[in-house]
């Protein structure tokens, strides 16, 4: 998928140091864009944007973007995609989560606002709570608890969409809200917290999976490379949103322990622990919108993207020694 608009525009990543963020910044300026990437390394690795520097047009800076947002000269295109975005993370930091939902929001609408720049908003499954639809579409209002471990993420989540579509209706702010569901692959941490990247560090050192419950809730799980591919052609569209972006293959926790097994190579088994609070037992996008609108689906098998993603969490063993 070409996505021409993108030459020589300069695109502003928040939280371009996360997973999401630094293959958004490796992907624009693949498309010829100038990329700006910005992060206070909470959660980000500048590890992660270390094969970009030194690229022509690739800025980095240690920037908390909960404060004043400037950036200089022109800005095209404004990515917000800071923020924890694992149940470990925000449940470590649930008031900065509640920050950069709320005032980093605020900030990159005010920055797209006075550039005439088009933001790109990182929104989530988990708006739509533990959902008593399945598969959930965009016209699904959800079903959360705001005062819940979980409700940080999902209620700075859904102030971020508000706040979005306020600034799109009061002031005519060209927004694109993205709705990601559950993604791995490279650059992911190894303490991510999340199942793919626990289970790989299992299974990769020889340790039972960690199941959380009994392993028959569900994820739909979407390899980086299609999603980031779903994340520009929304950005280049005309489409507002939400939209949501995701695979909408449906697998146990269950069968997705076993998937990794077989990619590693080894069996170490599983073990089952109690389940998290707020454990959404569903988790499955309709894509309709994303396939009619964007032209997009997610193409990467599980299996596939698994084979993919397994050399970079053994190397980042083998460094640990």
């Amino acid at each position: 998928m070409q996505h021409e608009t993108l030459e020589g525009r300069h695109a502003v990543v928040l939280g371009g140091a996360g997973f999401l963020g630094a293959h958004l910044c490796a992907r624009l300026l693949d498309a010829g864009a100038r990329v700006t990437a910005l992060d206070s390394f909470l959660t980000g690795r500048a590890d992660n944007l270390a094969p970009l520097v030194g690229r022509p047009g690739f800025v980095l800076h240690e920037y908390d973007v909960t404060n004043y947002l400037h950036v200089p000269g022109p800005v095209d295109h404004v990515l917000h995609f800071a923020s924890p975005a694992s149940p470990a993370d925000y449940l470590r930091w649930p008031i900065h989560t509640l920050k950069v939902g709320s005032l980093a929001t605020h900030k990159a609408l005010g920055m797209a606002r006075a550039t005439g720049a088009r933001l790109l908003l990182a929104s989530t499954s988990e708006v739509y709570g533990d959902p008593l639809v399945s598969p959930q579409p965009e016209t699904y209002r959800g079903n959360v608890d705001p005062v819940g471990p979980r409700g940080v993420y999902d209620e700075a989540k859904r102030f971020a969409e508000a706040l979005a579509l306020a600034y799109h209706r009061e002031h005519g702010v060209p927004v694109r809200v993205a709705r990601i569901f559950n993604c791995y692959g490279p650059l992911m941490r190894l303490d991510d917290g999340r199942a793919v990247p626990a289970f790989l560090h299992a299974a990769l050192t020889g340790r039972p999976l960690p199941i959380l419950g009994d392993g028959t809730q569900t994820r739909s799980l979407c390899y980086v490379d299609d999603l980031v591919e779903g994340l520009l052609a929304l950005l280049t569209s005309e489409m507002t949103g939400p939209v949501n972006l995701g695979n909408p293959q449906e697998v146990t926790i269950n069968a997705l322990a076993q998937a990794v097994q077989d990619a590693v190579g080894a069996h170490p088994g599983v073990e089952h622990h109690p389940a998290a609070p707020d454990d959404p037992r569903v988790r499955c996008p309709d894509t309709t919108l994303a396939e009619r609108a964007l032209g997009w689906r997610a193409t990467t098998s599980l299996a596939e993207g698994l084979r993919r993603t397994v050399p970079w969490f053994r190397s980042r063993l083998a460094e640990r020694g």
